[in-house]
């Protein structure tokens, strides 16, 4: 999933290294590109090495733009190959379990807007069904195991069941949308939000958390 997202940035405009950490973390959220010049780096080598991108000339680099313990040099600027653009569209057709997961769905979706609604549409009924799947066994828990929970572990299976259930609403509205032709601000197709925002009409307290992040619970409103 990492090489999807690296190959879709570089698709819009060559980056170096740390523009392209940027733009992760602005792309797929804070959690889900929690991504260290450790992990980067190896990876662009890769992509170097299949031929999907390659290396435009250096700039020279700012020091804000200097990792701690590096030293000052010029930034290396990688650019996508046609091979490359290939290795995209194939990524991003993909329809498979591992679109399903947590990590997988985030990084597909944050690319939507350039994946065809047949996709889209098996990419979120998948979702659907995982997180119902989700959903399932944590009802199972509560309802076979709730007098041996203590309080808290009780009230955290209760909340994951809260935010499965409020997931499965989202991904529902989002299909509803799909099928209809709608985007989720109800919109012509075409400029479809790189990340999961608010739907027409809806509120912010019943939109999910993105996968693998924890929300804040609030009180029901009388």
């Amino acid at each position: 999933m990492f090489e999807l997202a690296i190959l879709g940035l570089l698709q819009e405009s060559p980056m170096h290294g740390y523009e392209l950490r940027k733009e992760l973390t602005a792309k797929l959220g804070a959690i889900r590109a929690a991504i260290s010049y450790g992990s980067l780096y190896p990876t662009l080598r890769r992509l170097q090495a299949a031929g999907w991108i390659t290396e435009a000339a250096e700039t020279p680099a700012t020091a804000e733009e200097i990792p701690a313990l590096t030293s000052r040099r010029g930034r290396v600027v990688y650019k996508i190959t046609a091979e490359g653009k290939e290795r995209f569209a194939e990524l991003i057709a993909q329809t498979g379990p591992e679109t399903y997961e947590d990590a997988g769905f985030g990084v597909h979706f944050a690319f939507f807007s350039r994946t065809d609604r047949a996709t889209r549409l098996r990419i979120l009924e998948g979702r659907r069904r995982k997180v119902e799947e989700r959903r399932e066994g944590l009802r199972d828990v509560l309802s076979r195991a709730a007098v041996r929970l203590d309080a808290y572990t009780l009230e955290l299976q209760r909340h994951g069941l809260d935010a499965c259930e409020r997931e499965v609403r989202w991904l529902e509205e989002l299909i509803a949308n799909e099928r209809s032709g709608r985007t989720p601000s109800g919109s012509t197709p075409g400029t479809v939000p790189d990340t999961p925002g608010t739907a027409q009409g809806q509120s912010e307290e019943h939109i999910p958390p993105p996968p693998g992040q924890v929300q804040e619970l609030r009180p029901e409103r009388p």
